[in-house]
């Protein structure tokens, strides 16, 4: 333990919190080892690649960008963790340039032998035979040669424009003078990347398109002799801004936003290792980039297009294909005319013949989850049939992001033609879906429906739907409340939740939200909703505050929350607190984490993992375990500013007590993955967990395989079973009385006693009387790794040495390990007792 008492630490000091940027790039390791990692199916390693290709092009667009446009203004002011702008993008830049590095080897080394092996031949041009090379030559003339534009740079031409991740052919030409010039030649992004080349045999080969025009640029440029070429990538800076509060119209603004990006400042330039220095030279003198904005590579400089060869029909290369299932409440929506019907459902939750989704939900809360259930069988079918229901007076959606054919925008129009109220709040400051957005506001708008554009100041994130109908005892209202977005695309690849609900209470919150979107101003007072701005941070910070005031009385006290990020300081500060006074906190943070766990004295109770996988984990639930009373909430918001503090974002809490089981499951099974799930180190990086020769347990794949189970088995009204022999089940999910101690002096006078007891040397667990330990309660910092004892299996270690240990009487720790100065040190896992035996009894 430190020797500073908690009053003397100061928690807002730099040390205790990690950059930003450079824990935005810890995770983008974590997307790149998928590549790495050869238990992956081959081209699920290459769909990784790709997808790391596609993270890096957007950090560098968003996040090096604005701290490059930070640079450029003077700002040198210090984030919490004490870095300058010019530090965070020093160390962004050379943290980044390794991984690009080892994206590159993987791909030479393993994955291109790996695919050839395989029979998908990615050629170098000069592997074409002589008649394969007549072919190319062929398709080039016919149908590239027309689609190419070379742009000169000489006193008579300007250097030419080069647009945002476009991948271009620096060429160098000599003419009979002797006078060289530097042409610019864009490679089509109309035309096929990976270019087929005919084979005899069964074997799939392809050329890269910027090969086959490098291979025959006499075609494009007679008469002159090509002395040297090169492909390069430029990327640009996304941060435009403008100021919104002078703005006289917002789609004005966000399309001139659209435009200026296409001219930002260029933040990256990727080229060929072997680039003749001249032309690097040039390129870096006209877009005027430091020596540290330029990244030489070996191998292709973008690998995106490489997505394409994951729609081969190889199975024996590819994860087992997954379809989104009918969720079981919803499964026989279409087997009577009027919507649901289900005998086979217990009482309390069968629908019966001539019922509507509107009256399943208005029987019981539904938890959406999505992509293991559909999106178009559930939300796509509510707003449907909201759409078309005589019954449905108006209905209401926050849209942030949606598909270019979204049939949710269609539902809203259909809506609109029979005669109901439509709303629909669409943000346009939504980044790299502005022009989407921008086309469905003018075909809505078009259909005659209120639109709203976004507020001034803020980002509408909110991901919320709201359907009034008239029913027979009067207007009810039907709320969709979710982590995810109204989008068909991501719900198949994105891990979202949803609850429909007929609470009124949540619906009522949901008609001030939305009148906020068309109105003047935003309420400050709501009925169970967590609505940011307003009232989110400080319902959150009293939660966690209530768990350290349950820890310092002596009651049971614990956090556990799911999100993608956690970088708010505020937020991070509260949870130091609430460690240092004993709350147990487990956080599944799949990206940023500023926090640091595991730090003596700060955060000895907080672990924190990330769970990275074939679908992109992006729901947040958050518990609070509340001295046996819980409290669960799902919702939009991470734990970061700009959720909390500028943007509307909506969380609801979670009642039902079947979706209060089925949301425990998903976060104990998160915590027992140990085949996609990392775990974080105090200092920021991360050790992937491994079921060594134990048994492996894929948060994902049970999942599916629970969703394929209550899809196919009649009689299930849940989602999933939400129990499994490998996940325990240690958070409540309803009032616990037994655990629920005095609100009053009572329960601090046996706190006090317990730790008189573990004085004394006593082997009661001090749990068993007051809760969690207060000190001592996870790993030293040194040993925040999750890897195996150094002596091999842990139970051989603990078998070794039975006098050191025994099994507390505790509802969340496994071990108790005794100290050599009479302590005890408390420990959830045998790896973890392990570890720590061997590190004070090893030598012995």
């Amino acid at each position: 333990m430190t020797d500073e008492s908690p009053a003397d630490i100061d928690l807002a000091a730099p040390q205790y919190y990690l950059n930003r940027e450079l824990s935005e790039l810890e995770f983008q390791s974590r997307v790149l080892n998928e590549a790495l990692d050869d238990r992956n199916p081959l081209l699920e390693r290459v769909r990784f690649l790709s997808i790391f290709t596609k993270n890096l092009d957007e950090f560098f667009m968003k996040r090096v960008g604005g701290l490059k446009q930070q640079i450029d203004a003077g700002v040198t002011e210090r984030t919490t963790d004490g870095r300058t702008p010019r530090e965070q993008w020093e160390e962004a830049i050379d943290k980044a340039r390794p991984m690009f590095e080892r994206q590159a080897a993987c791909y030479r080394e393993e994955i291109r032998p790996a695919l050839a092996d395989a029979g998908i031949r990615v050629c170098d041009y000069d592997e074409l035979t002589p008649d394969q090379r007549a072919e190319m030559r062929d398709y080039f003339e016919l149908s590239v040669l027309p689609t190419l534009t070379p742009l000169s740079f000489d006193p008579a031409h300007p250097f030419p424009f080069i647009s945002n991740l476009s991948l271009s052919l620096a060429v160098v030409t000599r003419d009979d003078d002797g006078d060289q010039t530097f042409t610019r030649v864009k490679i089509p992004q109309n035309r096929p990347r990976l270019v087929e080349v005919e084979t005899d045999g069964d074997e799939l080969r392809y050329v890269l398109l910027e090969e086959v025009i490098r291979a025959n640029l006499d075609l494009l440029f007679p008469n002159v002799e090509v002395v040297d070429t090169a492909v390069f990538k430029l990327t640009r800076n996304a941060e435009v801004r403008r100021n919104e509060e002078v703005a006289e119209d917002l789609i004005d603004m966000i399309e001139e936003v659209l435009e200026q990006r296409r001219f930002a400042t260029v933040v990256r330039l990727e080229i060929e290792a072997d680039a003749p220095e001249a032309a690097r030279d040039l390129l870096v003198e006209q877009l005027d980039l430091a020596d540290r904005e330029v990244f030489e590579l070996r191998g292709p400089l973008d690998y995106r297009e490489l997505m394409d060869l994951t729609d081969l029909d190889r199975p024996d290369l590819s994860l087992e294909s997954w379809t989104p299932q009918p969720h079981p409440r919803f499964s026989d929506l279409d087997a009577t005319d009027a919507g649901i019907g289900s005998g086979a459902s217990p009482p309390e939750t069968a629908a019966e013949d001539g019922d509507t989704i509107f009256d399943e939900i208005r029987r019981k809360d539904v938890l959406l989850h999505h992509p293991y259930h559909s999106f178009g069988d559930t939300v796509q079918e509510f707003l449907d049939e909201a759409a078309n229901d005589p019954n449905v007076l108006a209905i209401k959606a926050a849209i942030y992001r949606t598909a270019s054919d979204s049939k949710i925008i269609e539902a809203l129009i259909d809506a609109a033609d029979n005669g109901k109220q439509v709303a629909a709040m669409v943000e346009l400051k939504a980044r790299f879906d502005e022009q989407n957005n921008l086309e469905w506001v003018r075909r809505l708008e078009e259909e005659g429906i209120h639109v709203a554009y976004g507020t001034i100041g803020l980002k509408t994130h909110t991901k919320t739907a709201l359907v009034v109908r008239e029913e027979e005892d009067g207007v009810r209202l039907y709320s969709h409340v979710a982590t995810g977005n109204y989008h068909s695309g991501t719900a198949k690849g994105y891990v979202d939740l949803g609850v429909l609900t007929a609470d009124r209470d949540i619906g009522q919150d949901l008609v001030k939200v939305f009148n906020f979107f068309t109105g003047p101003s935003l309420d400050e007072e709501f009925r169970k909703l967590l609505i940011a701005p307003v009232t989110m941070r400080n319902e959150f910070t009293k939660c966690i505050r209530r768990e350290a005031e349950h820890a310092r009385a002596g009651r049971d006290a614990r956090i556990v929350a799911k999100m993608n990020a956690l970088e708010d300081p505020g937020i991070v500060e509260e949870l130091y607190e609430a460690s240092m006074a004993g709350v147990d906190i487990d956080l599944l943070v799949r990206d940023i984490c500023r926090l640091r766990p595991g730090l003596e004295g700060v955060s000895e109770t907080v672990t924190v993992r990330s769970v990275v996988d074939r679908f992109l984990e992006h729901s947040r639930i958050f518990y609070f375990e509340n001295a046996g009373d819980p409290d669960y909430y799902i919702g939009s918001a991470d734990w970061m500013t700009r959720n909390l503090d500028k943007r509307v974002e909506a969380v609801a809490p979670v009642e039902d007590t079947d979706i209060r089981e089925q949301l425990r499951f998903i976060l104990e099974l998160g915590f027992a993955d140990n085949r996609k799930a990392w775990e974080m180190n105090a200092d920021g990086t991360y050790d992937q967990r491994d079921p060594g020769d134990g048994h492996e347990i894929s948060m994902q794949r049970i999942l599916m395989e629970q969703t394929l189970g209550g899809s196919n088995t009649p009689g299930v009204h849940r989602g999933i079973s939400a129990s499994h022999p490998d996940v325990p089940e240690t958070l409540l999910v309803e009032s616990d009385p037994s655990v629920m101690a005095p609100r009053d002096g009572a329960a601090t006078a046996d706190a006090d006693e317990g730790e008189d007891k573990a004085e004394a040397g006593d082997e009661s667990d001090i749990e068993a009387v007051a809760g969690a330990a207060t000190e001592s309660a996870t790993e030293p910092t040194v040993e925040a790794g999750t890897g195996a004892p150094k002596n091999g299996d842990p139970q051989h270690v603990l078998d070794d040495f039975p006098e050191k240990w025994y099994v507390p009487s505790s509802r969340h720790y496994e071990y108790a390990v005794r100290t050599p100065d009479g302590d005890r040190d408390y420990r959830k896992t045998a790896e973890a007792a392990a570890r720590l035996v061997e590190k004070y009894y090893g030598e012995e």
